[in-house]
């Protein structure tokens, strides 16, 4: 999931528990017939540039940065609100849900009135539908691993049966995987592998899909029948995907587009003294981690991880790779994330020390090969810093940019014999960098997948399993054993803890435009745009 450069596709993705890629796989049903929605009346039409594209119109298959459009067509049982907001969840879909006390029971009541787009009522059967679908063929499904039953008592009641504790609030939250979808859809991408490739939707959300060219643009109408009592102010939300964010730039400056969300970061500097904008900063969940190959000598020993660790200067890698729009990780999760935790220690630049380690480990003449990824334009800024830094401390650094997805093949077919030092982005497929990045990027694995410092520590992998277990029913004491297991990577460093990349909006003054979630790092909801 370099995950996630230039939200990029998402090429893969980790479980907690088995960590393995979604096979795909659809049976013969017959195919439901789906009614033309009602299309609400607005106030006109606001126009986006957008790099996002479109890899899926399945909300069940969608893993990657079609996350845009689904969250207003599609809606789970729960919003996940931003960092700090309080209460922690908004009712979607559902308007009350409670737990068990020991975390393996989970009661949602279903929202009175809501329907599918065709006019077909969202009911506890369709909820049924959706979770066993995401949890069998998802693209996202592994979220699902503690379900162990979906029971539907009524109409408007769930019951999730769980195999073990499991934060179910936050998952029926997730960005990926958890949305509710006809039952009708369903039946017809089954049948029909290729039902949604037209645009077609199966959702419940303020908007409906109208029109889609492949590549090139989507549009959005509202529909009139969705349950909200504040309905759009924009009856149509005409999209262009334009890849290239200097011409999404031009586009919204010159007037073509009312809002650009893919704006350079090498730009904010000039849009800032433009008084028609407003530069807004913001938390995200995307954080830079450099993967030592800790398979090899001598980066097998801690002491040398560490002694590399001191060589960088953390400032000047944030400033040039996040342009001023970034600070220095505290790990692998980043702030605004659970578990974070502001009392992780993090490396600073102490190159004299660092000689001296490199000296006492008995290290001369070493050579490191760092890979990272062509298309990631911030990468290709900082990680000739990182070479810089290495060779100020005496070693030297073979730099090579290839394409992510060549990348990470190569890291994962033959480690013995693969990079020293791999640089990624990578974040959460939900709001939980416990079970995802803690897990996914040093949990100890048969075969490596997104472990690729190939890092393996029984106490470490405890330490995160244990507290994947208890962050379902006890959240502090899960906390306890996060933080304990983020020391642990401090102090072995089988990686880089690079930085956590902010989030940066660029938002027309005239439009009030909803305020980034970092729950959902790649959606806009347009239902809430409005003039000021």
């Amino acid at each position: 999931m370099e995950r996630g450069i230039h939200m990029s596709m998402k090429t893969a993705f980790s479980s907690p528990r088995v960590r393995l890629i979604a096979v795909i796989s659809t049976a013969l049903l017959a195919v439901a017939s789906l009614s033309i929605p009602t299309v609400a009346q607005g106030a006109g039409v606001f126009k986006v540039a957008t790099s996002a594209a479109v890899t899926t119109w399945d909300p069940v298959q969608s893993f990657s940065t079609e996350a845009f459009y689904m969250t207003n067509i599609y809606e789970p049982l729960l919003w996940k609100n931003p960092d700090g907001v309080t209460p922690e969840y908004s009712p979607a879909l559902a308007t009350s849900w409670s737990s068990s006390k020991d975390g393996k029971t989970w009661t949602f009541k279903l929202r009175a009135g809501a329907t599918f787009h065709d006019g077909s009522p969202v009911n506890s059967a369709a909820v049924k539908a959706s979770f066993d679908s995401s949890k069998k063929i998802g693209g996202a499904g592994f979220i699902w691993d503690p379900l162990k039953s979906v029971e539907t008592p009524s109409d408007d009641t769930v019951v999730l049966n769980l195999s073990y504790a499991a934060p179910m609030d936050l998952i029926a939250s997730s960005t990926y995987g958890a949305y509710i979808v006809n039952p009708k859809a369903l039946a017809a991408v089954a049948a029909d592998s290729k039902y949604y490739e037209s645009g077609k939707d199966g959702g419940s959300g303020p908007y409906t899909i109208s029109s889609y060219k492949a590549g090139s643009s989507v549009v959005l109408s509202a529909y009139g029948k969705h349950w909200a009592t504040d309905k759009p102010d924009y009856s149509t939300i005409d999209i262009s995907i334009v890849p290239d964010g200097i011409t999404a730039q031009q586009m919204m400056t010159s007037g073509q587009v009312d809002w650009s969300t893919n704006i350079p970061l090498t730009s904010m500097a000039t849009l800032k003294k433009n008084k028609k904008y407003s530069v807004i900063q913001y938390k995200s969940p995307f954080n830079y981690v450099g993967y030592f190959n800790t398979l090899r000598a001598p980066l097998n020993n801690p002491v040398v991880r560490q002694a590399l660790s001191m060589a960088l200067n953390y400032r000047d890698i944030a400033a040039i790779g996040g342009q001023g729009y970034a600070t220095q990780a505290r790990g692998p999760v980043p702030a605004g994330i659970y578990p974070y935790d502001p009392a992780i220690p993090q490396y600073s630049m102490a190159r004299a020390k660092a000689k001296t380690m490199l000296d006492r480990a008995g290290v001369k003449n070493l050579t490191i090969k760092i890979t990272y990824a062509s298309e990631n334009s911030a990468e290709a800024r900082f990680v000739p810093l990182i070479k810089d830094a290495f060779a100020a401390i005496g070693v030297t650094a073979e730099v090579q940019g290839i394409l992510f997805n060549q990348q990470w093949a190569a890291a994962k077919k033959d480690p013995a014999n693969a990079q020293d030092l791999f640089i990624v982005k990578y974040w959460p497929t939900y709001s939980d960098a416990g079970v995802d990045n803690l897990w996914s990027l040093f949990h100890s694995s048969a075969k490596p997948f997104f472990n690729l410092s190939y890092w393996k520590n029984a106490a470490y992998d405890k330490l995160v399993d244990d507290a994947i277990e208890l962050s379902g029913s006890d959240k502090a004491a899960a906390q306890k054993l996060y933080s304990q297991a983020m020391m642990m990577l401090y102090t072995e460093a089988p990686g880089l803890y690079l930085y956590d990349e902010a989030q940066v909006s660029v938002v027309p003054k005239k439009f009030s435009i909803p305020k980034y979630n970092i729950n959902y790092p790649f959606s806009a909801f347009f239902a809430g745009v409005k003039l000021s």
